[in-house]
């Protein structure tokens, strides 16, 4: 079974931290609310901030007072809810790739295709997610490492199941990790992002695992 996580559910997810949080005003939890409600209803770029403000209550100098921009409002809102979600999220999606006998082409195959759904149901999120990352020096210092450093154990132990069957060369974990991860992200950012795809075939995540594979699988 694949994981498809919809952009409905992931905003709801999002509205969740929000409601438990402290560190907003009930003024910035209500534009907030609103705004992910919108968001998920009609898109992040159908949505406009005096939309936003409206169903608010409030006025739009008040959204650009508190955030500046729309992006900034979207980040405000996704920044916590990485910190608190992602480390249980990363948990969920390697127990449920992982099942027993799994072949490591076959792990790749699944995570390509789980997080390509995931994805496309969050495109425009992931999009903006990313382009704000690569002009904004502080959020990519921020959440980089933290990513990293939660992603980065988990692929390892996965890496260590794999290297011990005998189907991955016996190079130091912390190298493999390092090309998986880049290739994902560069797979990912390269149709999600710059080339703007709004769907993906099975044949190009083919193309992708036997890559993967050839590269760095042990054959005999």
């Amino acid at each position: 079974m694949v994981t498809e996580m919809g952009n409905s559910n992931l905003l709801n997810k999002m509205a969740e931290i929000i409601q438990k949080s402290d560190n907003q005003t009930a003024k910035q939890k209500k534009i907030m609310e609103v705004a992910i409600s919108l968001f998920a209803e009609k898109g992040y770029s159908n949505t406009a901030t005096a939309e936003i403000a409206k169903l608010a209550g409030v006025a739009e100098g008040t959204i650009f007072k508190h955030y500046g921009t729309k992006e900034n409002l979207l980040l405000s809102i996704m920044v916590p809810f990485l910190k608190e979600l992602f480390p249980s999220m990363a948990d969920e999606l390697f127990e449920e790739l992982m099942t027993d006998n799994i072949s490591f082409e076959e792990f790749l195959r699944k995570f390509l295709k789980n997080r390509t759904h995931f994805l496309l149901d969050n495109q425009e999120i992931f999009q903006v997610f990313i382009k704000e990352m690569i002009y904004k020096e502080e959020l990519k210092n921020e959440l980089v490492p933290y990513i990293f450093e939660q992603a980065s154990p988990r692929l390892g132990k996965v890496i260590d199941v794999f290297q011990k069957r005998g189907e991955v060369i016996d190079l130091p974990i912390s190298q493999i990790k390092n090309v998986l991860a880049t290739t994902f992200f560069g797979f990912f950012i390269s149709r999600f992002v710059l080339l703007n795809l709004q769907l993906l075939n099975d044949e190009e995540i083919d193309h992708i695992v036997h890559f993967i594979v050839n590269g760095i699988g042990k054959r005999s």
